[in-house]
Order: structure tokens, then C-alpha cells, then sequence
């Protein structure tokens, strides 16, 4: 039988996710974060539906077992992913690890994981990455009903099995409960974050600059996540409309992959309202371009509909900005408590209502907001200080089982 984790030595840990490809959003860059700030603590490996050929797969900081074939454009299969080597690499190979972390829900590597975890002697935690938030059972109630199929066969039994199912925020964990019929597994609330800022470069400011050559030198606030409908551009850009003459050379920098084929119809909608060449389109932005648009803006905003934890949003505040977001982000209370931002709900009413209310503050009251979200950042969503937390978390768990 294999010894329990022992603080002695690394602890070694499979993480389980759809994709290692930074587009696919927060989990990854979240393990990414993570595996940087324990590398002494823990050794950490991934099983993913990836080719073994996708060039994401060889710049992964961390081992990658890729198992996918070339997936499906579009439909279905695009979307859940299939591998027929996953379930059989994984009852191989799970008990070499003191234990395993499945990264998200409603994709073929969960359900190879619901096949194999329950019925293996190593211990396993589910991480759901806000992906039982009832927004998408509001939004998407046909979606809905095949998730509730799902869960009876797939994302029941594997939460049930769990050492614990893992949520970044109380918030998140008390918009969980009941989504789901059937629902029983133990709930636990862990840290979350991501890595300080590198400090502000000429080069940082001149990679941006070349990404959004017709800002120049303007001011802006910034939008970086990525572009889809639950992002509350939409409503960005209508707000933006209402509120844009408060600042007449104010702009809006909209930076992200458009995953949904959305921007066509958001530039569209700029352009009836008038204030198309206020907004700018960057696409994805990574590295120095990346922190050179964080570092240039005024503010960052983000009025989401649906927001698990927003690795964005505490990057941003490692920058010392300010940030804007709607009440569906589930950092809301600790970024409104500690004086980082302002927020609103996710209506066009409300991301109308951050723009004035961030327009109405003197430039010594948007200072003190940018120092308090810098402040709020180490405090609370530092990977150097919730990574490890995250692992003593595990270790005090599978002592206790």
C-alpha cells in the first residue's frame, strides 16, 4: 500500500484537464501559477485531451501526458473531446501519484476520470472552476438538461467519490449547492491566486503599444479575458455609449481570443452607437504585451455575467489598478471590501453606473484604489502565499480520511 504523503518529500500530484492551451481560460494558467510556487512542496504532472503534437503541449512549463487525437471543429465531439487512450493510460498510472486534482467538469477527461477514480485506491480532489455556477442553467437551459443526463452517469458519481470537490470562493460554493439533481459530495473552500506582477518595462509599454498602434497615448480602460458572451462586452460596449462623453478622449481596449466569433458582431454594434473608433481589438495578449496593457490602463473592468474567480482581475490588482467588475465576479466582496473597485450588477445599468461612478473620483481617490488593490492582492490572492496553503489543505485532508 503506498505511504501517505509525508511533509518530508515533494508530494506528487496529477492534474486532470481539458487542455493545457492558454486560451481555454483560468484553470490552466491557475496550475501553471501553482506549480511555480511549489516546486519544492510538489511535483505536478498533467493528463490532458491535447495531441501529443499541439505546440501548447511542448511550451507546458509542467509534464504533459497528452492523450487526445485531433479533435472535431465545432459540434459536439470539438467540444467535449474524446481519447481513447485516456481511461486505460489513467487505471495505469493513477497509483503513482499520492493524489489526483480533476480540473473542471463537462468534457471527455472528466468523464475518463468518473470511469476510473472512484473505484482506485488514490485519493482525488474535483476542482469545478465555477462550472455549477446557475448562470449557464438560466442561460442555457436546453444545455442544461443534457448536463443533469451528464451528472446521473459522469459528474455525480466522480464529485461523490472525492476527498472533497474544491471552490475558490464561498460565494461560488453557495451558488453550487442544489444545481445539480443528486447532488451529494463534501464541500471545501480553498485559496486561489496567481503570481506578482514583473515590475513596469519600456518594453512592456512598447510591445502594447505595437498590439494597439491607434490608442496613442491615450487613456484607456482596459478589458482582458476572453471574448465570450458571458464576458459582458455587450454590455460594456452599451454602457460605454451612454457614458462616453464624460471623458471624450477616454477609450476602451477589448484584449482576448474570441472564442464564440463574437467581436464581428460587438464591432458592429460600436459602430451603430457611434463609438467605434473609441474601442480597440488587440486580440490575445501575452507577455510583455500583456503586462504593458495592465501597467498603461486607468482602470481595469470586467462586468461579467458569470466570473468563478477572475485570474484577470487579482493580475490587475497585482498591477496596483483599480478594477471595475459586476457582483457575478466571486472576489466581489473581498475587491468592494477592501476598497479595490467598484461594483455593480451585470446589467447594461450597472457597467453604465461604474463608468460614471469611476469618472466622479479625483485622481487622489483613484490612487488610493489602485494602492488598496495592490494591498488586497498580497493579502488574499498571492500564489506565492495560496498555493501552498492549497497544498497543506490536501495533505491535512488525506491525513484525516
Amino acid at each position: 500500500m503506498k505511504p501517505e504523503p509525508s511533509g518530508s518529500r515533494r508530494m506528487r500530484l496529477l492534474h486532470i484537464i481539458n487542455s493545457v492551451n492558454p486560451v481555454s481560460g483560468g484553470p490552466i494558467e491557475g496550475v501553471f501559477r501553482q506549480d511555480g510556487a511549489t516546486r519544492d512542496l510538489g511535483l505536478r504532472e498533467v493528463l490532458s485531451l491535447d495531441h501529443p503534437d499541439d505546440p501548447w503541449v511542448a511550451a507546458s512549463p509542467i509534464k504533459v501526458h497528452a492523450m487526445g487525437a485531433r479533435k472535431a471543429k465545432g459540434g459536439f465531439l470539438g467540444h467535449y473531446g474524446y481519447s481513447p487512450d485516456m481511461e486505460p493510460w489513467l487505471k495505469a498510472h493513477v497509483g503513482d501519484y499520492d493524489a489526483v486534482i480533476v480540473n473542471g467538469l463537462w468534457n471527455y477527461a472528466t468523464f475518463a476520470a468518473a470511469r476510473v477514480l472512484p473505484h482506485a485506491s488514490t485519493p482525488y480532489f474535483v476542482f469545478t472552476h465555477g462550472m455549477m455556477d446557475p448562470w449557464f442553467r438560466r442561460t442555457y437551459p436546453l444545455k442544461n438538461l443534457a448536463k443533469q443526463g451528464f451528472w446521473q452517469i459522469c459528474e455525480g458519481p466522480l464529485t461523490r467519490g472525492a476527498q472533497a470537490v474544491l471552490f475558490t470562493t464561498e460565494e461560488e460554493k453557495l451558488l453550487a449547492r442544489g444545481e445539480f439533481w443528486g447532488s451529494r459530495y463534501k464541500e471545501q473552500v480553498v485559496g486561489y491566486g496567481t503570481s506578482t506582477a514583473p515590475a513596469p518595462t519600456s518594453a512592456q509599454t512598447a510591445a502594447f503599444a505595437g498590439k494597439a498602434p491607434e490608442l496613442k497615448g491615450r487613456p484607456y480602460l482596459l478589458f482582458l479575458s476572453r471574448i465570450h458572451p458571458k464576458k459582458g462586452v455587450d454590455l460594456l460596449v452599451e454602457a460605454f455609449a451612454r457614458a462616453a462623453d464624460l471623458q471624450p478622449d477616454l477609450q476602451i481596449v477589448v484584449a482576448g481570443p474570441d472564442q464564440t466569433g463574437s467581436v464581428a458582431a460587438l464591432k458592429a454594434q460600436a459602430q451603430a452607437l457611434g463609438i467605434a473608433d473609441r474601442l480597440h481589438w488587440p486580440g490575445m495578449l501575452q507577455g510583455d504585451a500583456k503586462w504593458g496593457a495592465y501597467y498603461g490602463a486607468e482602470a481595469f473592468i470586467l462586468p461579467s455575467h458569470q466570473e468563478n474567480f477572475g485570474i484577470v482581475v487579482a493580475e490587475a490588482m497585482a498591477c496596483g489598478k483599480p478594477v471595475l467588475i459586476s457582483d457575478k465576479v466571486n472576489i466581489w466582496r473581498e475587491v468592494e471590501g477592501a476598497g479595490a473597485g467598484l461594483v455593480e450588477p451585470d446589467t447594461i445599468e450597472g457597467a453604465e453606473a461604474l463608468l460614471r461612478r469611476w469618472n466622479a473620483l479625483t485622481p487622489d481617490e483613484r490612487t488610493a484604489m489602485g494602492a488598496a488593490a495592490q494591498a488586497a492582492f498580497r493579502a488574499n490572492f498571492d500564489v506565492e502565499i495560496t498555493a501552498p496553503a492549497l497544498l497543506h489543505t490536501l495533505r491535512e485532508t488525506l491525513q484525516a480520511a
